[in-house]
């Protein structure tokens, strides 16, 4: 891993603003003094992600995801920290300094090379079986689909044989290695059958990346065999919820708008209709990944799922993970077709393109299909619906547009428009008294405490540097008698040691101090020391009690680790009876 230094870093840190940065992937308010969003790491309904100007850091009071814009790339784009370092410092306009690769930097680039290259391999064997003899019967179910061979080509479509061996046999031709094929997912192995392809039987789709390179495949079954779709494993350039089939066609479409779908041949069945802008996710639900990836594309995003109960649920969470990110999508009707593929090949372009015009809403389609959900003829049923609608409102942050809505859903349902909106405000209590970013934590022991977790005896040392990063004048009460080695965790230690430095000499900035961390899990805990909650504190002299009771308890805790060390590390008695008489003198006191 390059080492770059911590000037450079900060210099490259300092032109990247995190809020600026972050509002490119998630839809940001201002709250006070930082700002917050719904989490791109973990699925929520209350917006518990919040990002911080002042120490240009994130943190989520749900999933506790944090760090800096370093961070925030490696965990979001699945980034290396070079990586990282790499795409912010382009963002900025700031050149590194060439770095000589370590034999583990050339390992790794060549790893990821070779899977690119052994994906492209198999990609064009497939290719190549499809179109030569013994190929009939995957050419015969694209030809049954209605498949040009300008579109197979167009997508690399390809088949794998009954033959469960032939792709190995070529790909060591080619010079891979069986621990490349097993990591590539392209071959299994079994004491029955030894080192054998992975797909047989079966049409194949190439996946492709944004840029075209192909970095994993599908495969549909040949008859009536189990499962019916299956993909290649995740590896290290393939994530199942990060990628959209398709996409690296639909990016360069001319249309304003992309097409939402559920599965390869509605894909393939659009753009061979003209519609280019298609794309559908990976045999896995609609992801938070795939709406940031869209919302960056600034596009309108239309979907065409599948029309049976299964699809119409599976479009009100792509709908949902789509407003999360600031995006208001529509959905087009099918009806009275299951999908695009079978609906373009019945009723035609003309047909689907008016379709794409009086595309539905896609909250005005969330509240009609859920309404199947509700017997509205009982009294019951219908206050349930009432009760559902409103709470779905509550996701609208902008006043004017939750009014909106509430406006033509009540007028549309029948429901009192000052009924509706009292319920909405009685769901919205209901969350403010639930989010997370209002929970705070004691950090005072329990009457009659004897032991400590080990995460109890964290937490006391996170809330002291939360405190002085927050309140930097309040260093110089605990000068000499609290020091970077009473912080007994390693990672603790290095960010007291570097926040007392840089208080000796002027402000502390928190985001620096993260720099000092290449390891995206370091990185990660040492931004959620800076986000430590203290519990709720009224009158300013709770606040100094409670400042006291923390050293205190810093104190205490470095006394008791420091008398159950031994050996060599085992501490002096003329040093454990210093720590002891100035833990005392602390306790005589009512504040610092």
């Amino acid at each position: 891993m390059p080492r770059y230094s911590e000037e450079l870093l900060e210099e490259i840190r300092q032109k990247n603003d995190i809020v600026d940065l972050i509002s490119g992937y998630v839809n940001l308010k201002k709250k006070g003094r930082d700002y917050f969003g719904l989490c791109p790491f973990h699925s929520e309904r209350t917006g518990s992600f919040s990002v911080s100007p002042s120490k240009q850091m994130y943190y989520c009071f749900g999933c506790h995801a944090s760090g800096s814009v370093y961070t925030f790339m490696q965990k979001h784009e699945s980034m290396s920290f070079p990586e990282a370092v790499q795409f912010l410092a382009d963002k900025a306009g700031v050149k590194l300094p060439e770095i000589k690769e370590t034999e583990e930097m050339v390992r790794a680039r060549s790893r990821r090379e070779r899977l690119y290259d052994i994906n492209e391999a198999a990609a064009e064997y497939y290719f190549c079986c499809l179109r030569a003899p013994g190929g009939e019967l995957g050419l015969r179910y694209f030809e049954k689909r209605e498949l040009d061979r300008e579109t197979m080509n167009r997508f690399g479509l390809g088949y794998a044989s009954q033959d469960s061996s032939r792709l190995v046999a070529y790909l060591k031709q080619k010079g891979f290695t069986a621990d490349e094929m097993r990591a590539a997912g392209l071959a299994s192995f079994s004491e029955k059958y030894g080192l054998h392809d992975f797909f047989f039987n079966r049409v194949i789709f190439p996946i492709m990346n944004g840029s075209g390179k192909v970095i994993s495949f599908g495969g549909r079954v040949m008859g009536d065999g189990e499962p019916k779709y299956l993909n290649t494993q995740e590896t290290e350039i393939f994530e199942k919820g990060k990628n959209l089939y398709g996409l690296h066609i639909a990016r360069g479409s001319r249309a304003k708008n992309f097409i939402l779908c559920e599965g390869y041949m509605d894909v393939i069945s659009l753009h061979q209709a003209g519609f280019t802008q298609a794309m559908a996710s990976l045999g896995t639900a609609f992801t938070i990944h795939h709406a940031n990836i869209l919302r960056r594309m600034n596009r309108e995003i239309l979907l065409s799922y599948d029309n049976d109960g299964a699809g119409r649920m599976a479009a009100i969470r792509a709908l949902q993970m789509l407003r999360r990110v600031g995006i208001r999508a529509r959905v087009i009707d099918m009806q009275p077709y299951k999908d695009p593929d079978e609906f373009i090949k019945n009723l035609g372009t003309e047909e689907y393109e008016k379709r794409i015009e009086n595309a539905e809403n896609g909250f005005l389609f969330e509240i009609r299909t859920i309404r199947s959900d509700y017997d509205t003829s009982d009294p019951g049923g219908k206050t349930e619906f009432e009760r559902e609608i409103a709470r779905r409102l509550c996701s609208f942050e902008e006043e004017i547009e939750r009014n909106n809505y509430l406006e033509t859903i009540a007028e549309e349902y029948g429901i009192p428009k000052d009924v509706l909106r009292r319920q909405v405000i009685a769901e919205a209590e209901k969350s403010v008294r639930t989010d997370p970013e209002t929970e705070e934590q004691e950090f005072v022991p329990r009457p009659g405490e004897t032991r400590r977790s080990e995460d109890q005896r964290k937490y006391a040392q996170r809330v002291l540097l939360t405190w002085l990063s927050e309140e930097p004048k309040r260093y110089g009460t605990i000068r000499g008698i609290i020091t970077a080695e009473d912080f007994t965790d390693p990672v603790y230690h290095r960010i007291a040691e570097r926040l007392f430095r840089d208080m000796e000499e002027g402000p502390p900035n928190p985001a620096a101090i993260l720099n000092m961390f290449e390891d995206a899990d370091e990185q990660e805990e040492a931004a959620a020391v800076f986000h430590t909650r203290l519990a709720a504190i009224v009158t300013d002299e709770e606040k100094e009690k409670a400042f006291r009771d923390v050293v205190v308890r810093i104190k205490e805790e470095r006394l008791e680790h420091d008398q159950n060390l031994s050996g060599e590390e085992k501490i002096p008695l003329k040093a454990i009876l210093e720590q002891k008489r100035i833990l005392e003198d602390l306790r005589k006191q009512s504040r610092l």
